[in-house]
């Protein structure tokens, strides 16, 4: 049988539509707290609302930096987590520049994303590395430089680029970071069957705005049983 209530517990619940409103937020809001999910993950703006929402819970309030392109300076990135974290965030996924990366300069990543980590403490952060534009090589060298950053978590999309989550992503990145780190696979994960897939490919973390259906689904096999 499925533990479903492990499975919540790795989800975070995910709205970072530019069409989202307060509303939404407070929904996703109710609902991460109804069905035992990681976190809220919200664009910045939302960050002070969600704390608001999720305060005395266990549910963690995440947000997103240099948010979707991950194209901004590293200074720039760095500021807009320090503001993230005095609004509230405890956990930080920012997307690395990917650009840079693509031209040979993991020290700039790796700077980039040391800043990142010192800007948001004692908040944890992932790392976005946008799979879909590496070759696997690069991804490795992303999630070295995440690792030496001190990075918490290598995370495979923002949902916004070519294509989502892939397992063969999911266990390249587990194999080059060990069991020390954390791993979110994001982008494309809908139902359970997806989520379990990806948890067993090494995933630690799964980052989805399906994260009800996953879980209904869950219960509905249990039941049948």
């Amino acid at each position: 049988m499925t533990d479903i209530n492990k499975i919540a517990a790795m989800i975070d619940h995910t709205l970072l539509k530019a069409t989202a409103t307060g509303e939404e937020i407070k929904a996703y809001c109710s609902e991460a707290k109804q069905y035992g999910f990681a976190s809220v993950c919200v664009n910045p703006c939302f960050v002070k609302l969600v704390a608001e929402e999720l305060k005395g819970t266990e549910v963690k309030i995440c947000t997103v930096i240099g948010f979707p392109l991950g194209a901004n300076q590293p200074e720039v990135k760095a500021f807009e987590a320090t503001k993230a974290v005095e609004a509230g965030a405890q956990e930080i996924d920012m997307v690395i520049n990917i650009g840079a990366l693509k031209a040979g300069r993991p020290d700039y990543i790796e700077k980039e994303i040391k800043m990142v980590v010192e800007a948001s403490k004692p908040a944890l952060v992932k790392v976005i590395i946008e799979t879909c534009y590496l070759t696997d090589a690069e991804k490795q060298q992303a999630c070295e430089a995440a690792k030496r950053a001190g990075a918490h978590f290598v995370k495979t999309s923002t949902g916004f680029g070519t294509a989502g989550a892939k397992l063969e992503d999911v266990r390249l990145m587990r194999q080059t970071v060990g069991e020390g780190m954390g791993v979110k696979a994001s982008g494309g994960v809908k139902s359970l069957k997806d989520a379990e897939a990806f948890i067993a490919a090494g995933a630690s973390r799964i980052g989805t705005s399906s994260g009800i259906t996953i879980i209904e689904d869950g219960i509905a096999s249990d039941k049948a049983y």
